[in-house]
């Protein structure tokens, strides 16, 4: 049996007032309380923390380095104040004062070791795949809302003396203005779910939402926003919500199938399109990728107009090859035989429909890689190949007119103006300027 101090001094044959053996008892209580503190604080849990610190799991090592032990101690120490009131203290208001405070002081510091405990998870799943996967940090803050709440209600429950069980039996008719208050929180929670049930969101996923000025990586998915590293390292906050809304492009399923599309066309002039020549044709089959495709056509024109007995004289009886043709022909054999580009993907050279541009001529295909860096850098030098080699099949890039071919046209025009001005001298007649 545990002796209080009135009974010590009882024991002593000292007697004193009732109010100076309660300061004296209140006074026992806290030096007990500051001992406790002490022994927990600065013995068991630095002892603990000291131990876990070099565990070789991650798991102690992060509760080491959270305050959850700090909570817990408080939370022991809540616990021997209610024991120390109840043994100590006579029944009356200064008991039920102490012991309201002892159950709101446990109340409290529970809820923040549930706070530090779930973090501690949360940091945890953060190492394991299970955290790409889904949105742990909305489930936690979802718990710790839920956990808040219902802390809230025990407190007033102690506040006012009456059972928890009235308060929530109230709560029924707050229910509206409680969605209302926590309408964001809920339709995240909803949103965060089938982002996860229907995997379309993942940390780390790249992730373009013009509507919110997004496109970059995806670095936390929260309970009420999703936050995008864009690609300029600005960071933009979209709500969760909107990711169930509106439409978004996830790129998730580019980077894992191993390639990146290339899909960019060359403008051709028209002015330059015509049939090969015997000549020109003898020129482009010294090339190594050209020469058995030019063979094998070359046989199967000759056939198909001996077939019919064509008249050759004429351009427009049989059949010839074309040097667009031969060009189309040409990239895509340079690019099955690329090195970097995908051989199990998609591979296109087709011709789109003529433009005020030109004809272009569009390439469609994928790289063998999806880093950002090297896809440019593949790209730039396949094309740089393209615009280097089109004037082998005399064929020229459409180019609208800049300054400087203005400027070219200065000595032509000024040719015609002497020429003019000798033809028809000075007041006889019109002049090229005027009539330009």
């Amino acid at each position: 049996m545990l002796y209080s101090p009135s009974d010590w001094l009882a024991y002593a044959s000292l007697h004193f007032s009732p109010v100076v053996i309660l300061l004296i008892t209140l006074a026992c209580m806290l030096a007990l309380l500051g001992v406790l503190h002490v022994v927990l604080h600065y013995g068991i849990v630095r002892i603990l923390r000291d131990r876990m610190h070099t565990d070789r799991f991650i798991f102690p090592r992060l509760i080491s380095q959270s305050p959850l032990f700090r909570y817990a101690a408080m939370l022991v120490q809540g616990v021997a104040l209610g024991l120390l009131t109840r043994l100590w203290i006579a029944p009356g208001t200064t008991q039920d004062i102490l012991l309201a405070f002892s159950r709101i002081w446990m109340l409290l510091f529970a809820l923040l070791a549930v706070f530090a405990f779930l973090d501690i998870v949360l940091s945890w799943c953060s190492h394991k795949k299970m955290a790409v996967q889904l949105p742990l940090k909305g489930i936690v803050q979802s718990l710790k809302i839920i956990a808040a709440i219902v802390t809230t209600i025990f407190i007033v429950s102690v506040l006012i003396g009456q059972s928890p069980v009235i308060l929530i039996s109230g709560l029924g008719a707050m229910t509206a203005v409680l969605m209302l208050i926590f309408k964001d929180p809920i339709l995240g929670l909803v949103a965060g779910v089938q982002l996860s049930a229907n995997n379309m969101l993942s940390l780390g996923d790249w992730l373009e939402m013009p509507k919110f000025n997004a496109d970059g990586e995806v670095i936390e998915i929260a309970l009420t926003t999703v936050k995008v590293r864009n690609w300029d390292n600005t960071v933009t906050t979209i709500p969760t919500y909107a990711l169930i809304s509106d439409s978004f492009k996830n790129w998730r399923a580019m980077s894992e199938s191993g390639g990146r599309r290339i899909k960019r066309a060359i403008h051709i002039d028209l002015n330059s399109v015509r049939f090969i020549s015997e000549t020109h044709m003898q020129r482009l089959t010294k090339s190594r990728l050209l020469s058995q495709y030019i063979l094998e056509k070359s046989r199967e024109v000759e056939a198909y107009n001996a077939a019919r007995s064509e008249d050759l004289s004429s351009a427009l009886n049989g059949r010839r090859l074309t040097n667009i043709g031969t060009f189309r022909a040409y990239l895509e054999v340079y690019l099955r035989n690329h090195p970097h580009i995908h051989r199990n993907m998609t591979l296109l050279v087709r011709q789109l429909a003529p433009t005020a541009t030109g004809v272009p001529i569009e390439i469609y295909a994928f790289t063998n890689t999806v880093a950002w860096a090297e896809y440019e850098r593949i790209q730039s030098d396949l094309f740089d190949h393209i615009f280097a080699v089109v004037g082998e099949f005399e064929l020229r890039v459409f180019q609208e007119p800049s300054g400087y071919d203005m400027a070219g046209l200065a000595p032509v025009l000024a040719d015609l103006k002497r020429k003019s001005n000798e033809l028809n001298p000075p007041g006889t007649g019109p002049s090229v300027a005027t009539a330009i």
